[in-house]
Parts: structure tokens; C-alpha cells; sequence
């Protein structure tokens, strides 16, 4: 199968030092580093004016604004927050999702030393989730807050604690009180916007952005110019068809998260590319809206989560014409997220090889809010999914290995946050002595003898555990093979067995895949009963247990779930990933009733 050739292979070394530890770099020095993202804007505005930097749809076609005209309003609009007397300690909170205004305004920001806080539409448009946006701005204390309608966001805007701060919309829904866009894009010839920009540092800090909170409330974390220019070096250093040609991208990823807001979103910006907002989502009743707009646009690189690549491989595969303009300029396919199911894999490079007789990249990489984000990366074609490559140019990663050499990872590079904001306790603890920033996750060597095939990604620390024999659980991974194994009944699920004798699963079922398979579900309790599903994961559990030698990863018991994970509740981030902790301490009757041999909704093997 031929694949393309436009890439960079893996170059590392790797240090062993007395004590156990390892270092690990790339041989590969890191290219050259803009000081400030405006500097990315300037450059691209003289270069190619007219070429669209970002569009959203309008209509029946698309709003697109050129590198020349968003120069000019970000002035404007950097010019008009100087006049209001907005600096590096008045933030601006964005609280509505991926717009061209909302693109604009944090540029703007970036451009005049403001930060700007970007936090899931979900805080403000869910009633239950206004807690998690309450937290958000009582922590950075914004003086203005944008949301792009006013009547859509209108429940939200009433909260007290946006009280004495100045809304700005897009759309004001007729409300006198709420400050038009419009207004910032006339500017303020009063300001020196130059000297502003020019008084700028790499460690200026452009944006607050917000961590999951998947185990504890939400921090804050100080995101630089520094970081993400180094980012989007490290990036091309590593992918080096971005610099020669202008990527497009067709993109749904939030831009409240650092990979679609700051990796995705820079990435078109750094190489003067393109970026169409997609907006739809791979969920049921707006993935249409994908289609439409894939049907209107395709790009060069395509980013998304497994459950997206999995609604798309069944779209392309039903659509000739579609297919054909989504495989043939296409040079990059990146997973983020859990690991892409191998038979997605295989069915995007079938089509790829029909459509171009070549395989795009097919790769993804590693990183954390904390690392701007990306660290390490799958830089050259490999065969199968879950691998997240080798350490990025500039960066060093210092694996601390346990005695079947999984290796805890932490890291230390100039895309590395200097802290969390206004928590110098938490701040403190993210490092260890020697600097290194402790991500708490745990990775292998995909070949111990040669560290250029790269590392696996192996689990948070946090989330392994010891059965009551004292074997440890790596949960993360099992997670993922229970998935496969449970796929398509299961939408996902919670490993259990801290502190018991054997392992279980809490299912959050595929409703649309048992409806589909006829299953009669009965709510029993927060259960969801039904013999034919509770014989159909009997079997697959106990074919399963045969291949399966040791307690460590044999799942013995599982019991499916009647309420989907709550965002309200805590159980589900706004990156739709779970809250292991929390939906276990929620739900704890119905965890011990998953280790009750008589309850009728227990299914054990």
C-alpha cells in the first residue's frame, strides 16, 4: 500500500541515567520561533491578503474573511478594549462556541496584552452546567464577557456573577444593555495600538485556558505567546508539508480546548491556511450539518475524535461523489482522543487507496492542556492506531519506569505553561525538582530496542487500581479493550474493582444501536434490563475470559446504565470525556449492586 512520502521520520536518543530515569529528545534542533501570534498575521496579510483566513456559514455559502481584512479588525478591535482600559489583568471571557467574532476577538486580545478565557457554550447554554461557568468567572474576575447571540445566551447573561461586567455580542436580541460587535470594529483612534503591540513578550500571557476538571474542579492554565508559537514550530518541524502549501481545514473542535483552539486554530494561522468552521458535531441531529458543509468545502487536513471518524467512514462509504472530494487533497488524517478502532483504520485507507492510489498520514500524537498542547508525535506512517510517536523538536521527556517499564511521563520544553493562574500551591506541585512539568500519565515503548518506533499511550496514574489480591488494574487500557469488545452496544464505559476481587464494567449504552438491534429495554432502578442484551454481553464477556490468562484484565461482571453521564452532575467534561471518580461516587448503589450475584440487572461470567 503506498503512502505518502511527505513527512519527516523519527530521530531520537535516548539518555539512561543512574537513578532509573530516562530522557528522551529528538536529534533534530528546533526551526525558528515568531515572538508574538500577531507576527503570524502580519506576515500572512502582506503575503496573501486576499486568501481566506477564516469562514463560518452564511446562508446558503460561507462567510470568509481574508488575512488583510482580519488584520485590520483585529486593530480595531485591539484599539477599542485599550480604550476601555483592559490590560494584562482584565480578562475577557468568551462564552459562546467557534465563530469568526469570537476567532477575531482573541486575536485581538492577543494582539493588545489582554488574555482572553474561552469556556464550553455547554457552562452557558445548560441550566445545570451554569455552576462550572459561575467557577469560571469568579476565578479569573473577566471585565467584559462575549457571547455571540444574546437571546440565545440570555438565562446565562441574568447570572449575578457577570454583574458590573460588559456583555458584547454578535447578535444583542434588541437588549440595550449588551454592547454590539459592531461597536469594537469601529475602533478607537485614540489608542496606540503599535505601541501596545510592540511592548508585548513571548511570556505574555494570551489566553486563561480552562483544564476538564475530570478530577477536580477546573483550573486556570497561563497560556503564552511563547507556547504556542513554539507549538506551531514544533509542529512543522515535525509535519513538514505545512509550510509547502497552505492547509485548509474543515473543523468542528472547540476552541474552549487547547487542541482546537490553540493547535488547530494556529496551525492555519502560522501557515498562512485556512480554516472553515464547521458547525456540526459527530452527534446525532448536527452531523448532517458536517456533511453539508464537507459537501460545500474539504480540506487538506482532517481533525477529529473516533466517534466522528466512525460517523464519516459510514458517510463516505455511502457517498461516491463526497468521497471522492474528501480523499483527493487530503495529506493528513489526525485522531484525538482514544485510540481510532482499527477497522476505521483500515476503512479510511481502503477509500484513500481507491480515491488517490496513496494513504494521507494517518497519525496522532500526545499533550496536555499544559503542554500547548502537542509533545510528542507520530511523524511518519505507521500500520496501526494508538501510538503517539516520539518527543517533538526542543522538547525533553523524562520517563520514570516501574518495573514492567511503563513509564510515568513528564515533560520540560518552551511550550510548557509556566502555571496555573492565581494558584502558586498548584502551580508548585505540577513540577518535580529538576523542573519537569508531571503529567500523571503513563506510556511504553512500542519497541523497547528501538526508541524511533515511538511510545503507546498507557493510562493516567490516577486511574489504575489494585484488586483485593493486590493486582494492579491498568484501567486505561483495558477501558479501550473492553470497548472493542463490547462495540456497538456500549457508547462507553467505567472499569470498576478498586479494593474487590474482581473486575466489572458500567456500560453507558449506544441507544441508537440497541434500538436498532431490537433489544426490549426495561429501567430497573438506574438498570437497564433485557435478556437478549444481557445474554448477548455474557457471550462476548465469556469469549472473551478464555483468551484472557490472569486476573488483571478479566472482566467478570457488568451492568448497563438507564441515565446517560450528566455535564450537570460532574460526570462528563465538556470534552465529552468522563468522570471516572465521579460517576462512580454518584452512582455508588448501583456500583454495589454490580457485585450483588442475585440482582437481577447483573450479568457476571
Amino acid at each position: 500500500m503506498k503512502r505518502t512520502s511527505r513527512f519527516e521520520p523519527h530521530a531520537t536518543t535516548l539518555e539512561s541515567r543512574p537513578d532509573g530515569t530516562l530522557l528522551y529528545r529528538s536529534t533534530k534542533p528546533l526551526g525558528q520561533v515568531v515572538e508574538r501570534t500577531g507576527d503570524w498575521l502580519h506576515h500572512w496579510a502582506a503575503q496573501a491578503p486576499d486568501r481566506t483566513f477564516l469562514a463560518e456559514r452564511s446562508g446558503a455559502g460561507w462567510r470568509e474573511v481574508g488575512y488583510a481584512a482580519a488584520l485590520d479588525m483585529v486593530r480595531a478591535i485591539a484599539s477599542a478594549l485599550l480604550a476601555r482600559g483592559l490590560g494584562p489583568e482584565t480578562p475577557i471571557l468568551i462564552m459562546s462556541g467557534n465563530g469568526v467574532d469570537h476567532g477575531l476577538l482573541s486575536l485581538a486580545g492577543q494582539y493588545a496584552g489582554i488574555p482572553t478565557v474561552p469556556v464550553a457554550e455547554q457552562y452557558s447554554l445548560i441550566h445545570g452546567a451554569h455552576g462550572r461557568l459561575r467557577h469560571a468567572i469568579e476565578l479569573v474576575r473577566p471585565k467584559m464577557a462575549y457571547v455571540v447571540d444574546a437571546g440565545q445566551y440570555a438565562e446565562a447573561l441574568k447570572l449575578d456573577a457577570l454583574d458590573g461586567i460588559e456583555i458584547v455580542a454578535s447578535r444583542t436580541a434588541g437588549n440595550p444593555a449588551v454592547t454590539p460587535f459592531e461597536a469594537l470594529l469601529k475602533g478607537d483612534s485614540g489608542v496606540d495600538v503599535d505601541a501596545a503591540f510592540n511592548a508585548l513578550t513571548p511570556d505574555s500571557v494570551v489566553k486563561l485556558l480552562m483544564t476538564s476538571g475530570s478530577t477536580s474542579s477546573p483550573k486556570a492554565v497561563l497560556t503564552t505567546h511563547r507556547m504556542m508559537c513554539t507549538n506551531q514550530t514544533q509542529l512543522a518541524d515535525s509535519l513538514p508539508f505545512l509550510r509547502e502549501q497552505p492547509p485548509v481545514i474543515v473543523d468542528w473542535l472547540p476552541w474552549n480546548h487547547v487542541f482546537g483552539g490553540s493547535h488547530n486554530f494556529n496551525m492555519m494561522l502560522a501557515n498562512g491556511g485556512s480554516l472553515y468552521i464547521d458547525d456540526g458535531k459527530p452527534v446525532a441531529g448536527l452531523f448532517d450539518r458536517t456533511l453539508e458543509n464537507l459537501s460545500l468545502k474539504t480540506g487538506t487536513l482532517c481533525f477529529n475524535v473516533p466517534v466522528g471518524f466512525a460517523m464519516l467512514q459510514q458517510a463516505l462509504m455511502a457517498d461516491a461523489t463526497l468521497r471522492r472530494r474528501f480523499f483527493t487533497d487530503l495529506d493528513l488524517i489526525f485522531y484525538a482522543g482514544a485510540s481510532l478502532p482499527q477497522d476505521i483504520w483500515q476503512g479510511l485507507e481502503t477509500m484513500a487507496m481507491e480515491v488517490k492510489c496513496e494513504v494521507p498520514l494517518m497519525t496522532s500524537s500526545w499533550g496536555l492542556t499544559e503542554t500547548a498542547p502537542a509533545t510528542m508525535i507520530q511523524q511518519e506512517p505507521t500500520d496501526r492506531s494508538g501510538v503517539v510517536g516520539v518527543p517533538m523538536t526542543g522538547v525533553t521527556v523524562k520517563l520514570v519506569p516501574d518495573s514492567d517499564m511503563r513509564c510515568e511521563v513528564r515533560v520540560k520544553g518552551p511550550n510548557i505553561m509556566p502555571g496555573y493562574f492565581d494558584d502558586p500551591a498548584k502551580t508548585a506541585d505540577a513540577f518535580d525538582d529538576e523542573g519537569y512539568f508531571i503529567t500523571g500519565d503513563a506510556m511504553q515503548f512500542v519497541d523497547p530496542a528501538d526508541p524511533n518506533k515511538g511510545m503507546r499511550f498507557d493510562g493516567r496514574i490516577s486511574e489504575d487500581f489494585k484488586l483485593l489480591t493486590g493486582t494492579w488494574v491498568r484501567a486505561a487500557q483495558l477501558r479501550l479493550d473492553m470497548l472493542a469488545c463490547l462495540a456497538p452496544l456500549a457508547a462507553d464505559l467505567v472499569i470498576t474493582g478498586a479494593d474487590r476481587n474482581q473486575i466489572g464494567v458500567m456500560i453507558l449504552p449506544n441507544m441508537s444501536a440497541l434500538k436498532a438491534g431490537g433489544y426490549d429495554l426495561v429501567n430497573q432502578d438506574g438498570a437497564l434490563v433485557c435478556r437478549l442484551l444481557q445474554g448477548e454481553i455474557h457471550r462476548r464477556l465469556a469469549e472473551r475470559a478464555r483468551e484472557i490468562s490472569g486476573s488483571a484484565a478479566r472482566v467478570s461482571r457488568a451492568i448497563v446504565l438507564a441515565e446517560p453521564a450528566s455535564m450537570p452532575e460532574g460526570e462528563m467534561t465538556a470534552k465529552g470525556n468522563l468522570n471516572f471518580r465521579r460517576i462512580l461516587t454518584r452512582r455508588a448503589p448501583l456500583l454495589e449492586r454490580l457485585y450483588d450475584d442475585a440482582d437481577p440487572a447483573v450479568n457476571t461470567v
